[in-house]
């Protein structure tokens, strides 16, 4: 395929080569989560100072902790969320009517989605209970029980819906039918997936480190990172560039990994020691044995219309490198730690959701803020962009979510 960026043809000149740069400095995030819940509980008890709201306006259905939104591929209109109340609802953007709750479940709600043809939603709890519902009838299609649930996605271009276990298996479905295939894993818990553009192979980061891509078809595995070629710790998050080249995968070892997805070979490891406009650092990664105990990458993404990535940190540091030249070109600093990022399909516009309960908005371009979206008294813990970045939904641990308009950024 061809490349927009032109990242891969820089790229493959090295592709034998794995640059390792040692993360400097020690954070101590460690239940800060628990903790800033607990000083939001204790001002709202105090009367303590009112928090700005940006937002267009609050949806307060949910008795708990609001952990996922997702927004309906078709047309935007329609949002799911899913909360520690064992709930899910689907709702209206507009105006934030509830359509339907999603019941049933036995623990919280932690995943949910919408097939790509927005005529089915798929609600997951932590105890592996996963639903699926007709948006035209509001009922349940069908239903199945995996070992402890860790994510779902559903597949950009068919009815179907794969979903990772604490017990390492992937299951792939085909929906209602219920036609079922698994991926058996190393023998830990698959913590993350990404399903390519193509729709042909998956990517899958596993709790040893180790990074799978999948071919759905076949069942069996195209390519495996493991060991000096995988991660040190847990895989935390995936993602894979628009033309199915590359995958990015981020780790409790405090690296991310740049993939080629065509010859199987790691092309870079990132970290965070090199100076602006530099690539190179001291030291290595391998055995560190303070990786995983103190800061995690948390999130990681391609940008859409320039050949950068961004890559966040639990310590609330936000890194934006060059990929064809390998070097870092902004290092910038949340505060608290990074929850989710997200690029704009159209610019270089980058969201980042974080502990404090606010959304931030750069152009990763320059590093420079690009906008600040506040309103919620809990730490916000996912967001849904729509596609022409005019609007965000927020799920947050002060059990609301919130819809956001937004100016367009430039293109």
């Amino acid at each position: 395929m061809d490349d927009p960026d032109g990242a891969e043809a820089h790229l493959n000149n090295n592709n034998d080569v794995v640059e390792v740069i040692e993360l400097d400095g020690d954070a101590n995030p460690d239940d800060l989560a628990d903790e800033m819940e607990e000083e939001w509980a204790s001002e709202a008890d105090d009367g303590g100072e009112s928090v700005p709201d940006d937002s267009e306006f609050t949806v307060k259905k949910h008795k708990g902790a609001v952990f996922c939104v997702a927004l309906d591929p078709k047309s935007n209109a329609l949002a799911v969320t899913g909360g520690e109340d064992d709930l899910a609802y689907v709702w209206r953007v507009g105006d934030g009517e509830i359509l339907f709750p999603c019941t049933g479940h036995k623990d919280s709600v932690t995943c949910t989605g919408f097939s790509h043809d927005s005529s089915m939603v798929a609600t997951g709890d932590m105890s592996g209970l996963i639903k699926v519902w007709s948006l035209a009838t509001a009922q349940e299609l069908w239903s199945f029980e995996v070992s402890d649930l860790e994510w779902i996605e559903w597949h950009h271009k068919a009815p179907v819906l794969l979903a990772g276990t604490n017990s390492g298996e992937v299951w792939m479905w085909k929906i209602p039918a219920g036609d079922c295939r698994t991926f058996q894993g190393p023998g830990c818990q698959s913590m993350c997936g990404k399903i390519f553009p193509d729709g042909k192979v998956a990517v899958v980061g596993y709790e040893d480190g180790t990074v799978r891509i999948w071919d759905l078809k076949q069942s069996t595995p195209v390519f495996t990172f493991k060991g000096k070629d995988g991660h040190q710790g847990s895989v935390t998050c995936v993602a894979v560039h628009d033309d199915g080249t590359l995958v990015l995968t981020g780790s409790v070892d405090r690296t991310a990994s740049l993939l080629n997805a065509v010859t199987g070979k790691v092309l870079h490891v990132f970290t965070l020691d090199a100076k602006v406009g530099t690539g190179s650092g001291a030291g290595a990664a391998d055995g560190d044995e303070e990786a995983g105990s103190s800061n995690s990458v948390e999130s990681v993404g391609f940008c859409k219309v320039h050949p950068l990535i961004a890559v966040g940190y639990l310590d609330g540091t936000l890194v934006i490198w060059d990929v064809p030249s390998q070097t870092l070109r902004h290092r910038l600093q949340e505060g608290v730690g990074v929850v989710k990022l997200q690029w704009d399909l159209s610019s270089a516009t980058l969201f980042v959701c974080s502990l404090d309960g606010r959304v931030r908005l750069y152009d990763g371009r320059s590093g420079a803020s690009a906008g600040l979206l506040q309103g919620h008294r809990g730490e916000v813990l996912d967001f849904a962009l729509s596609r022409d970045s005019s609007m965000l939904v927020t799920a947050s641990g002060d059990h609301t979510a919130k819809v956001f308009h937004l100016q367009k950024p430039d293109r």
